[in-house]
């Protein structure tokens, strides 16, 4: 047996921690680690990689991503980069005057913080595009910005009542101010122009390129299904799948629609079964529990507080029904479903792990992995359920620092005591916790060494600001571990995550080796070589 990859000369993370050794590859699998053994399987056709001081790792995945929205979303009016409303506009405007052939002006991606309040309003959109309507949802995805000619075409007026999952902002008089929250987002988004299946399958190539020289291998795909606008990514995924192109192994979280209950599990079994194929497999189901707590429609344990700091009677939003989620979440596990679930506020963990200790009373411990995703409050009474029951927590480190959106649009609604629990990552790894880890991209970088960072600094790449509850930093090998082996653990891809003799050869090399730097210069760490399966998919200029 001859190697056909031998990587040497460098640190390599292993299961036991980084160590210099070497790690030969056969076909799509690791067959020896440790120089010895590794060399032996060196011949004339191997391919030499020195690793000269760079660390050699386990290909990174990502837990919660929605990548084909983030390409889609590239490709139109891509305000990601913009960090002021004057910015915002700019950006709005030039594409207007770039694409006078476009129906209508959709992309997205703008900062809450670069508005007042985090509620930008309809005149100024009037202003930079008087002609056309525009949909513009947020970076988080959980609202959406119009101007007054799309609320026209979607009939919204200060009569118009808000929906049960979401409301239409207004102003003192009662006039719908341009800004959509949650299921409002729809009354537009649903008559803005479709996708077709070609321009899915290119947003997803277009991000599975991105994602590999970010040295992502795997990742979970955390909405398939339609959503408030958003495209069904499944017809793209099968697509690639099928025809090769899809290098990445990828699992997707079939959309529970939350304006149902149980009759539709078994659409959703009939769903995993026809969209297993190749590298893509449907395994998970994603239940929406609640909102964002920026616009208070994340669901908490305690009220919200006003500006003032009083309690509103604001509890935010539950999207399911508490009562009947555990039954709900009980016939999932039964039929091998993974529970995903989006729970941001303490009220909505609360839900979660209550369901998912249902499911494990009436069916017994089983391997379906349930995830709760974002985490940011937890109840202190809650952060040992997770081992108890076997609930991996799916971590958003890029969310844990402070920037505007946290210290203006969070924390004061919060109040001390509850802003102290925000992403209690340290508590959780201390509590026997399984930490896996996603980007939300293209709510936040999909980049997992910027996400490293914050998970051990507390502090933005860059930042040189206060740290963020320092108690619940996580050590290097820590996050490092949350973004191969955790995430390969919530994916179920068990032969992936390590590098270890018979595991799949889906590695990344760093661009050196963050453990021989102080933890402040991580996020200056980029990726040179990303492999699936012993295949070289990225390769830096300079690797």
């Amino acid at each position: 047996m001859q190697a056909d990859l031998l990587f040497t000369g460098g640190p390599v993370l292993t299961p036991d921690g980084p160590r210099t050794t070497s790690v030969a590859v056969v076909g799509d699998r690791i067959a020896a680690v440790g120089d010895g053994a590794a060399r032996e399987l060196a011949g004339p056709r191997t391919e030499v990689v020195p690793l000269a001081g760079r660390l050699l790792l386990p290909g990174f995945q990502d837990a919660h991503v929605h990548p084909i929205a983030a390409g889609l979303e590239l490709a139109q009016c891509d305000l990601t980069g913009a960090r002021t409303a004057e910015a915002t506009l700019a950006v709005v405007r030039a594409y207007a005057q770039a694409h006078p052939e476009r129906e209508w002006i959709t992309g997205g991606g703008w900062s809450l913080e670069a508005f007042e309040g985090g509620a930008p309003t309809k005149e100024l959109l009037d202003a930079v595009v008087p002609d056309r309507p525009v949909y513009l949802p947020n970076r988080d995805h959980h609202g959406a910005w119009v101007n007054s000619r799309a609320l026209r075409l979607a009939g919204i007026t200060r009569d118009t009542p808000d929906p049960a999952d979401g409301r239409f902002e207004r102003d003192a008089s009662g006039e719908p101010t341009g800004m959509l929250q949650e299921g409002a987002m729809h009354r537009v988004g649903r008559l803005a122009p479709a996708a077709t299946a070609a321009d899915r399958l290119a947003a997803l190539l277009h991000a599975q390129r991105h994602l590999h020289a970010l040295g992502v291998t795997a990742w979970q795909d955390a909405l398939v299904g339609e959503f408030l606008g958003m495209d069904d990514p499944s017809d793209a995924y099968l697509t690639a799948a099928r025809d090769g192109s899809l290098t990445a192994r990828v699992v997707g979280a079939l959309w529970w629609d939350r304006g149902r209950g149980a009759e539709q599990i078994p659409e959703l079994v009939e769903r995993r079964a026809a969209f297993s194929r190749g590298r893509f497999r449907a395994g998970s189901v994603k239940l929406m529990l609640d909102g964002i707590a920026e616009t208070g429609t994340a669901a908490l344990l305690d009220p919200y507080l006003d500006r003032c700091g009083c309690p509103t009677g604001s509890h935010g939003t539950s999207f399911l029904d508490p009562a009947a989620l555990p039954s709900q979440v009980t016939q999932l596990d039964a039929l091998g479903f993974q529970c995903h679930f989006h729970a941001l506020g303490d009220r909505a963990v609360r839900d979660a792990l209550d369901a998912v200790a249902a499911a494990r009373r009436t069916n017994g411990p089983s391997d379906t992995r349930p995830q709760l995703a974002h985490l940011q409050i937890v109840h202190p009474d809650d952060v040992p359920r997770f081992a108890r029951l076997g609930a991996t927590a799916n971590i958003q480190p890029l969310w844990a620092a402070h920037e505007p959106q946290m210290d203006e649009l969070t924390i004061p609604f919060l109040g001390p005591e509850r802003a102290a629990r925000q992403y209690p990552f340290g508590a959780l790894l201390r509590s026997g916790a399984m930490l896996a880890a996603g980007s939300d991209w293209p709510v936040s970088s999909p980049d997992p060494l910027q996400g490293i960072h914050v998970a051990v600094n507390r502090v933005l790449p860059g930042g040189t600001g206060p740290v963020f509850l320092p108690a619940e930093r996580i050590g290097l090998t820590a996050a490092l571990t949350a973004y191969t082996a955790g995430s390969a653990y919530a994916n179920h891809l068990d032969e992936t995550g390590a590098v270890r003799p018979g595991a799949l050869a889906d590695l990344v090399v760093l661009d050196r080796d963050p453990y021989a730097g102080p933890p402040e210069a991580i996020g200056d760490t980029g990726v040179a070589l990303t492999y699936v399966g012993g295949e070289r998919v990225f390769a830096a200029p300079d690797a």
